[in-house]
């Protein structure tokens, strides 16, 4: 669930950063490059950058040596500070391993934080290579930018807690209009409940932790929130939160680039699916275990993905 910003305002309880993995990073780097013998040609960034046609980013941000991505800061499981004042989340885990990808070292990135105003006119500016910031794909942002293939299926889910007289989608179904359901204030807010829960009372309210809070103090026996956020609070705190265990609504987060430039899109989408459904998958799935506790389904060759 989204509101102009693409998503409420996050409660960002905090978390911890993505454990020392630079081995699966760096494995998923090598095989990544070394995909280019497929084509005949050794598998260094110098001679990637001498394929390249000469006005295509991807020449420029091997040439350059590092990578510049656009994300935020204030959003878990997305982008957050650690414990140690260290980016984490979901979106600098694909940051890293589209690093990893380029020069076989996940750490060659340089992070712009940025306001999610500014994602699409730093992108056509070029101040940022890409864009990796929870940025829901739709066809009127795909006018002005390129986007990869996406790398998560956003939703909005129903969280409880262990004190909710409710705990289950069945159970809030059942409860009918003596099931209260908070959720952030918009103008299509009813709907969104009433698309899950046609009877229940709808508690709009101003931000995100507040229709977190209002479930948890009792004011509301289900909070109507990202799906995303109801995997990283259970996933955090499984003894406090719970998963009712219903999701609608599904939208597509993908990576911004800019138009006009394949071999750089090619080559983004091409380290996006190695990982996610090919034989380096192991960062991206400890992404998604850490931050949604997801484990993803065994690639089984033979078929193409889905």
């Amino acid at each position: 669930m989204t509101d102009s910003n693409d998503r409420m305002d996050a409660a960002a309880p905090g978390g911890e950063a993505i454990p020392g993995r630079r081995g699966a990073f760096t494995a998923l780097g090598a095989a990544t490059l070394g995909a280019a013998a497929f084509a005949g040609m050794a598998a260094t960034a110098e001679r990637a950058a001498a394929q390249a046609p000469r006005e295509s980013l991807l020449r420029t941000v091997i040439s350059r040596g590092r990578l510049i991505v656009g994300t935020g800061s204030t959003n878990a499981p997305w982008h957050f500070e650690d414990d140690r004042g260290q980016l984490s989340g979901m979106d600098i885990a694909m940051a890293r391993i589209l690093a990893a990808g380029l020069f076989d070292d996940p750490a060659k990135v340089e992070f712009v934080r940025q306001d999610p105003a500014q994602r699409i006119p730093n992108i056509n500016t070029g101040r940022v290579d890409i864009v990796i910031q929870f940025m829901t794909m739709n066809p009127q942002r795909a006018q002005l930018v390129a986007f990869s293939r996406p790398y998560y299926a956003e939703g909005v889910a129903l969280l409880t807690s262990a004190r909710s007289r409710f705990k289950t989608f069945a159970e809030l179904r059942a409860a009918g209009s003596t099931a209260r359901a908070s959720v952030l204030q918009n103008a299509g807010a009813d709907a969104l409940v009433k698309d899950a829960l046609p009877q229940a009372q709808v508690m709009q309210l101003d931000t995100q932790a507040n229709v977190i809070q209002a479930m948890e103090a009792g004011r509301a026996d289900t909070a109507v929130v990202d799906l995303s956020t109801v995997r990283w609070l259970v996933k955090r705190t499984p003894d406090r939160y719970i998963d009712a265990g219903h999701s609608f609504r599904s939208q597509l987060y993908g990576a911004a680039m800019r138009q006009s430039d394949p071999d750089w899109l090619n080559f983004v989408n091409a380290v996006f699916n190695v990982n996610m459904f090919g034989h380096v998958s192991e960062a991206y799935d400890a992404a998604m275990s850490d931050f949604f506790g997801i484990e993803p389904r065994r690639r089984t060759p033979g078929f193409p993905p889905i």
